[in-house]
């Protein structure tokens, strides 16, 4: 079944997290995506350990659905096949260097000329205006700049950062949104247009009711480690074994949490009875809450909470999460044929559309696998030429 973007070609110049994430969403979509590469490929190809046979996993997991290409941009014939390629798709995504696209006569002002419909997505640090656009973002810089690290951790440690690129794949997210959003707007009026996706941007909305609290208030806030700012009780309890998360999010949850826990005064009690209450008493809550969670193990606990209808679970490491049957049962975790890794498991797409459901139609390239059928199936090169190029360019 084709995707809702089959037929919409995207070229592919950005390198790491962030652009590559966008960039393989569009593919999961259905769009045909050609992974433009230097000689030397992108850097994550070389970020490890782990590596199996050469290849990093950090690559695997945003590189999938897409074509790899080796160009040589600092020759003129690199130039050349890289703006015939691009006058030949709808979307660019880039994240160089601000003016480097440009050097190479790829930006967007230079392509939409003879390609009016082009949607040109640059996805940067801190974008393509203001007084650091030219600096280099990364997502631990990000992470910090954004404030994000100080609302991490609680007062007795160092602000810390998540352990995901979560700023990268947001802003890749974003970009998305951006470039569907101008595929609309193209459909309409016939136009491309420029979407300027910046990390910093898309880390401050993550700051949500943070940072909403603080434009509010004027009031810088507290790192409370797993506690909630406003939501009580929101955070682990310990149990008899394990640790269990609890999200109780409304005064009728936490009726049904009181009858739970045997308590069922609690929620008529004024220290308790609201969430504004519960908020300003939380010592004296959890207290009471965590001495009885004490009485029981963690998955006792969760067959009842769970048959109340509440949100809680288990404090899950990685390697459990991705062996969870309600992970599998979502295809969250697929099986690919890679040219060197052989059959290898990857992390699938979130995306679940009833219609035009997103495949997995190849695992993430090896460097310049695609190059001469790239040249010969978009470009109209004759075989010979097409395999001399793919030879030249052939990483050592």
């Amino acid at each position: 079944m084709a995707g809702p973007l089959d037929g919409i070609r995207v070229l592919d110049f950005s390198r790491v997290l962030a652009g590559p994430w966008c960039a393989m969403i569009l593919g999961d979509l259905g769009a045909e995506v050609i992974k433009v590469e230097s000689p030397e490929g992108d850097d994550v190809r070389h970020f490890g350990p782990p590596f199996t046979n050469g290849e990093s996993a950090y690559f695997q997991v945003t590189n999938r659905n897409k074509q790899s290409i080796v160009i040589d941009l600092k020759t003129d014939e690199g130039m050349a096949i890289a703006r015939d390629l691009a006058l030949k798709s709808d979307i660019v995504v880039e994240n160089l260097r601000r003016g480097a696209m440009e050097k190479y006569g790829l930006g967007f002002e230079q392509l939409r000329k003879d390609n009016p419909g082009l949607i040109y997505c640059s996805v940067s640090g801190y974008g393509r205006t203001g007084p650091a656009a030219e600096r280099a973002g990364y997502d631990f810089l990000i992470q910090a700049e954004s404030g994000l690290m100080s609302i991490i951790g609680d007062e007795t440690t160092p602000p810390m950062k998540v352990g995901a690129a979560v700023t990268d794949m947001v802003a890749g997210q974003d970009a998305v949104a951006g470039v569907l959003a101008a595929l609309f707007h193209r459909e309409r009026t016939g136009k491309g247009q420029h979407v300027d996706i910046a990390l910093l941007d898309s880390a401050v909305t993550l700051l949500a009711n943070q940072g909403a609290a603080y434009l509010m208030t004027g009031e810088r806030p507290k790192r409370l480690g797993n506690d909630h700012p406003s939501v009580v009780p929101y955070r682990p309890f310990e149990t008899a074994d394990h640790p269990l998360a609890l999200a109780i999010g409304a005064d009728r949850q936490f009726r049904k949490l009181a009858a739970v826990l045997g308590r069922a005064d609690m929620a008529d009690d004024p220290r308790f009875a609201t969430n504004k209450a519960r908020a300003a008493n939380r010592t004296a809550l959890y207290e009471i809450i965590e001495a009885i969670f004490m009485t029981r193990g963690r998955d006792d606990w969760l067959v009842d909470l769970h048959a109340a209808g509440l949100p809680a679970g288990a404090i899950r490491t990685v390697d459990e999460v991705l062996e969870a049957p309600e992970v599998n049962a979502r295809d969250m975790v697929v099986e690919v044929e890679h040219a060197t890794i052989g059959r290898e498991r990857i992390i699938g797409s979130p995306l679940k559309l009833s219609e035009t459901p997103v495949s997995l139609r190849s695992a993430p390239p090896t460097l310049g696998q695609q190059t001469a059928d790239v040249l010969k199936q978009v470009l109209g090169w004759d075989a010979a030429d097409a395999d001399d190029y793919a030879d030249r360019v052939k990483p050592a």
